[in-house]
């Protein structure tokens, strides 16, 4: 299997494992960025792009269950494989639960763990994990031009707008939390950055006008919820 294009997020807060682990994946022909703990894996996905994810689960600063669920809002396609020395049944149904696609008891071997990422990845590399195209309402909202479209009428987004509008889509009748959505599209979720956010819902909402069925609407003490 061709392997040289796929790019690998490894988090493990066990240096000498974690060491070992991207040194094997790399002489595979993976690109593999090791991070130690769940902030950081969660701070390179944002600003990388990944084909397959893999989390310890016991973690510092943000355990792999809950790394998985937070990646999971903005990404519901890229496969994530848990690494963790629990077995009890529990603990694995709550990891399927945060969005694995697989599960990996350690003590484990390195080949099994390829065999495992090489399966995923032949089951996902035929379908993108990317959609670049959302209806909502009579809008349509091309991804990847940053466009909005009704009817007749093209309306260019700025990069900004068109990141926080496809958030909120990914996340469509459910609440974006405020401080997810800073900490994607503006990294650091200050003052600042907050009121620039709001700006911005003010001028999504001014652009999604044309349709009463699509809504931008607070959730006092949340964030914002697209209703459609």
């Amino acid at each position: 299997m061709e392997n040289k294009e796929h790019k690998i997020l490894l988090a493990e807060d066990d240096e000498n494992l974690g060491g070992l682990l991207s040194e094997y994946l790399q002489a595979k022909g993976y690109e593999t960025t090791l991070t130690a703990n769940g902030e950081e894996a969660y701070s390179a996905f944002i600003a990388g792009k990944y084909d397959i994810c893999i989390f310890d689960v016991m973690m510092p600063k943000k355990d792999g269950f809950t790394l998985a669920r937070e990646i999971r809002l903005v990404n519901t396609e890229v496969p994530i494989v848990f690494l963790t020395a629990k077995t009890m049944k529990d603990d694995i149904l709550q990891g399927f639960k945060a969005g694995a696609d697989d599960y990996l008891t350690k003590p484990f071997s390195m080949e099994e763990l390829l065999l495992r990422i090489e399966a995923i990845l032949r089951r996902t590399s035929g379908s993108s994990n990317v959609q670049e195209t959302y209806v909502l309402g009579q809008y349509a909202f091309d991804t990847q031009k940053q466009q909005l479209t009704h009817g007749d009428e093209t309306i260019k987004l700025t990069t900004k707008e068109s990141e926080l509008l496809k958030l909120l889509c990914a996340n469509a009748n459910k609440v974006l939390e405020r401080n997810l959505a800073l900490k994607t599209i503006w990294v650091d979720d200050n003052y600042f950055n907050a009121r620039s956010m709001d700006v911005y819902i003010t001028k999504l909402r001014k652009h999604l006008k044309d349709d009463p069925s699509v809504e931008i609407i607070n959730v006092h003490g949340k964030g914002y919820k697209l209703v459609m």
